[in-house]
């Protein structure tokens, strides 16, 4: 069955796309939702001629995914978490945990454009933030356990400070 959607569904297309799917799920939750109506011949010219009165509009659009694209690029999050003994969550990290932590850093972002699977062990993964359909980011997330995240600092501070001393010995002899 096709479709033209009415509003973005993560997963399955943005707004104004034409889509196919099966006809039990348009049906029963698309078409009475208001998410989406039939792309039959009339339908499809209405959108054609509605997308090019909003040319410009989307364009501004997509500028503005794009600003807010640059504003949180390079962002890398470490995320500290509790831990079991085999590197197993207490929980898990979700978007709404990668959404408050990029809004601690000041960059205001809605957990529904964060899509990622839910992490539930320790490590390095990657949440992706859909500002528009042909604008996203990558941020990469890195879970690590509550106590370590000060042993961390340490080990960096004294990988940092070694080599400092290493070069400071042969220009003294």
């Amino acid at each position: 069955m096709e479709l033209i959607l009415k509003e973005d569904i993560i997963g399955l297309g943005f707004k104004n796309d034409i889509v196919s799917v099966k006809s039990g799920y348009g049906r029963n939750y698309l078409i009475p939702q208001g998410k989406a109506v039939i792309a039959s011949e009339s339908a499809k010219k209405v959108l054609a001629e509605n997308l090019k009165q909003q040319a410009n509009k989307l364009a501004a659009l997509k500028a503005a995914a794009e600003k807010k694209a640059e504003a949180i690029n390079g962002i890398a999050l470490t995320i500290p978490a509790k831990v079991s003994a085999t590197g197993a969550l207490y929980g898990s990290v979700t978007s709404a945990t990668v959404a408050e932590e990029l809004a601690k850093l000041g960059k205001e972002v809605d957990r529904k454009i964060i899509v990622m699977r839910d992490i539930k062990n320790v490590g390095e993964y990657v949440a992706t933030v859909v500002f528009h359909k042909e604008v996203s980011v990558e941020i990469p997330v890195t879970v690590v356990a509550e106590g370590a995240k000060a042993e961390v600092k340490e080990e960096v501070a004294e990988v940092e400070a070694a080599p400092v001393q290493e070069e400071e010995a042969p220009a003294a002899e």
